[in-house]
C-alpha cells in the first residue's frame, strides 16, 4: 500500500483513511486533527485504541514528526485522546 505521495508505508499498523493530499502548511495540520477527529467519532478509530507513535505515522503521512507531535497535543488538550 502507498500513502498520498506515492511512498510505501511505513509500518505505523492501522490505516485511518486520511485523505489530506492538496493540504500544506497549517492547513495540512488542521486536517490531519480533522481525519483523526472524524476517524475516533465515526468508530473507524475505536476507543482504547493506541494511535501509532509520532515517527511512524509522520512517514506513513509523509509529513514532519513535528506537525504529528502538535497535532496530538491539540487532539489532547480537546480531549478526543488520552
Amino acid at each position: 500500500m502507498t500513502n498520498f505521495q506515492g511512498k510505501e508505508w511505513a509500518t505505523s499498523g492501522i490505516d485511518l483513511f486520511l485523505d489530506f493530499s492538496r493540504a500544506s502548511g497549517p492547513r495540512l495540520r488542521a486536517r490531519i486533527e480533522d481525519g483523526l477527529r472524524e476517524a475516533i467519532r465515526t468508530g473507524r478509530l475505536p476507543r482504547g485504541t493506541r494511535l501509532p507513535p509520532t515517527r511512524a505515522l509522520a512517514r506513513d503521512l509523509g509529513v514532519s514528526r513535528g506537525t504529528l507531535l502538535e497535532v496530538y497535543a491539540q487532539l489532547a488538550a480537546e480531549g478526543w485522546i488520552a
